[in-house]
């Protein structure tokens, strides 16, 4: 269950994803560094309020949990509903996704040379804890599926824009191209950013303290 403790956790990563960013590193470098704080905020499972980890019965669900203010950056939870999977799809931009909870199945595809889509390599179960990352540069069109059939999935992504306005394709298995933005499931953002409650607690710890 998520507490103002507990979310201090994606305050942090957010914190350090700017931070990463602003040292403008090469891409390479980037993912690897970025790949290794995801690890870290997925490593806990205790910070992701339930608003934004409930599944829909008919499809899965993109909520945005911080919206970089200068666009480098968002971070989502994507709630996989038993059996949901995504269609063939593209990111263009860089992305990284950790696993939290359940368990998902990506299968990267390639175009061959009549045009059509078709699996490229082994598909990749994500366990939680564990990273991978997605770019136009290493490969950027994928299926994503929760791999369990019983139980909710839920992934932390972290995209290299605002993904929710970002212009992207669906793929049909025949070469078919499809334009979409997909917006977000949520309205409403997590505040990361009130410290009144622990602030208040120092206060009050000082206050009890004895005079010397």
């Amino acid at each position: 269950m998520s507490t103002p403790e507990s979310l201090a956790r994606l305050r942090e990563f957010v914190q350090a994803m700017a931070a990463l960013l602003q040292r403008h590193p090469d891409e390479p470098d980037m993912l690897e560094e970025g790949a290794a704080l995801l690890g870290r905020l997925v490593a806990h499972d205790d910070w992701l309020p339930a608003a934004y980890a409930r599944p829909h019965p008919d499809r899965y669900q993109q909520y945005l949990l911080h919206a970089d203010a200068l666009g480098r950056f968002s971070v989502v939870s994507f709630v996989w509903g038993p059996g949901q999977s995504t269609p063939i799809h593209d990111h263009t931009v860089w992305g990284l996704i950790g696993m939290l909870r359940g368990a998902e199945t990506a299968q990267h595809y390639a175009q061959n040379a009549e045009g059509r889509w078709a699996p490229a390599g082994a598909a990749t179960r994500l366990l939680p804890g564990q990273v991978e990352a997605v770019s136009p540069r290493i490969g950027d069109v994928h299926r994503v599926s929760n791999a369990l059939a019983n139980q909710t999935s839920i992934s932390i992504h972290v995209y290299g824009a605002n993904i929710g306005a970002v212009e992207r394709s669906v793929y049909l298995e025949d070469g078919t191209r499809k334009p979409f933005v997909s917006g977000y499931s949520n309205t409403e953002l997590p505040n990361l950013w009130d410290l009144s409650a622990q602030r208040n607690a120092a206060l009050r710890a000082a206050a009890d303290r004895p005079a010397p």
